[in-house]
């Protein structure tokens, strides 16, 4: 039975470890969305090596789970490397890795969606490449995709309990270690699912509020469109 008592004991220490699960997310989505950028623009580039390589790089770590990933940066690179990095570390890279793959995707969505006719304006004006993308076609491409973005945060931030089997104290290994203590699983399980609920319900109506807020035009809809069926292929590749 659901003892209260018990419950509010413990809940402080849970809630110390949500913040590191929410300091974990934002960390591994600002590096995620810097990378998804990289490997958008690396994707477009014309010189065919880069483009390549960005491209496999994408197919190989969406194709992947993530937690082989972390694994992988917290067990073996240091033994191939030498590169040792502490478990909090280890665990905001092999996020924003893993979803600066699924982010570069939403950006392409949004650079294709930028009409031809930008392009060509931006070439008979003589317009310099970083100009052209930092001026006319980014501020374009990106603002019908932050639904999509907000949606991969909240992705984030409900698998961070994978971090849980590299030792990183977040909520989920938390709970375990309390469990492990007191032998009562009702509480602590029950709580962090809450926990996971009270941010994440919030957070799924603001970015639908946000999306409605955008008025998004007819091209730029089936621009967001793109970019959703991008997070849905998630479930197929694997996480």
């Amino acid at each position: 039975m659901w003892n209260w008592n018990y419950a509010l004991q413990i809940l402080p220490e849970l809630l110390k470890a949500l913040q590191v699960t929410l300091l974990a997310t934002c960390c591994g989505f600002a590096i995620a969305c810097i990378g998804g950028l990289l490997l958008a623009l690396a994707a477009a580039s014309r010189w065919f090596l880069l483009s390549t390589v960005s491209r496999w790089l994408v197919e190989f770590i969406r194709s992947t789970p993530l937690l082989v990933q972390i694994f992988f940066l917290y067990y073996t690179l240091p033994k191939i490397a030498n590169i040792s990095l502490p478990a909090f570390a280890v665990g905001i890279i092999g996020l924003g890795l893993h979803y600066s793959t699924y982010m570069s995707e939403v950006y392409r969505s949004g650079i294709e969606a930028v009409p031809k006719g930008q392009w060509e304006a931006a070439v008979a004006l003589n317009f310099p490449k970083v100009k052209t993308w930092v001026t006319i076609i980014l501020p374009q491409a990106i603002p019908p995709i932050i639904p999509v973005m907000g949606n991969y945060l909240l992705v984030m931030f409900k698998e961070t309990p994978v971090l849980s089997a590299i030792t990183l104290v977040e909520m989920l290994l938390t709970a375990k270690n309390i469990v492990s203590e007191s032998y009562r699983v009702f509480e602590p399980y029950t709580m962090v699912g809450i926990l996971f609920l009270i941010i994440s319900y919030p957070a799924s109506v603001l970015i639908r509020v946000l999306e409605k807020r955008l008025n998004l035009q007819p091209g730029q809809r089936s621009t967001g469109k793109q970019a959703q069926e991008s997070l849905s292929s998630k479930k197929e590749v694997g996480a």
